[in-house]
């Protein structure tokens, strides 16, 4: 899931004219060896925070239908989780810098979600909606300054985005559907040794089966006959 919101933000940011103009959208760490080596523009959007959104996460499982209407498997709910980008911008002057920062803020709050056409993989599957908070406070991410420090870098003009997105729930098969019935053999034999031939149970193709979707034991005439016992007397 995380490299498909990597995906839309690299898209969705193309389509701001970012790639068209020669500036490249990279997700590498901006360490200062990173820094030293870069000589073209560029736009660094760094991933470093990763929660999950607790609050919405579901319980039990949803069903899978094929085209015919049966059941192949069962879904857990999917679990939402936060992303926290840091994203910056290189070039060889600050103004420039400011131009590249500028076009981006202008591209990401001007969506509060990243669009369908954009999203790829399972989320595109799963047709939720991936939220996108551009500048917002966070209160509970680490703060810029810190990131900076952990990176072994200087402090840098940069742009908070957090992205919420959906992890698809565990898919588990289930057993195909019957389409056959049960064979019922019998332990008697016929005179030649040879074991009786067993009887299928039919399987009821209606929208009201019996139990187990299988027919009733077929009908009978009238009951046969008590067994005479020793000591039973003639009528």
């Amino acid at each position: 899931m995380i490299h498909e919101v990597d995906e839309g933000l690299r898209r969705l940011l193309g389509e701001s004219g970012l790639e068209a103009s020669g500036v490249e959208v990279v997700f590498d760490a901006p360490t200062r060896d990173w820094a030293a080596r870069r000589s073209a523009p560029t736009v660094c959007v760094f991933l470093y925070d990763i929660r999950e959104d607790a609050v919405r996460r579901g319980s039990g499982a949803g069903e899978v239908y094929d085209t015919d209407g049966h059941l192949v498997a069962r879904r857990t709910p999917p679990r939402w989780f936060e992303l926290t980008y840091l994203v910056t911008a290189w070039a060889s002057r600050p103004q420039d810098e400011h131009r590249l920062l500028s076009q981006v803020l202008a591209c990401l709050v001007a969506t509060d979600t990243l669009p369908a056409r954009l999203l790829t993989g399972t989320l595109a599957e799963l047709g939720l909606t991936v939220a996108l908070d551009t500048a917002g406070a966070a209160s509970d991410v680490p703060a810029a300054a810190d990131v900076w420090s952990a990176l072994g870098g200087e402090l840098k003009a940069s742009l908070g985005v957090r992205v919420r997105a959906p992890l698809a729930g565990v898919t588990t098969t289930v057993a195909p559907p019957v389409t056959e019935g049960l064979v019922v053999r019998s332990a008697a034999r016929r005179e030649g040794g040879e074991a009786e031939p067993g009887r299928r149970l039919r399987y009821l193709e209606t929208s009201d089966p019996g139990p187990e979707g299988f027919t009733g034991p077929r009908e009978r005439g009238a009951a046969p006959a008590r067994r005479r016992r020793r000591g039973d007397r003639q009528p």
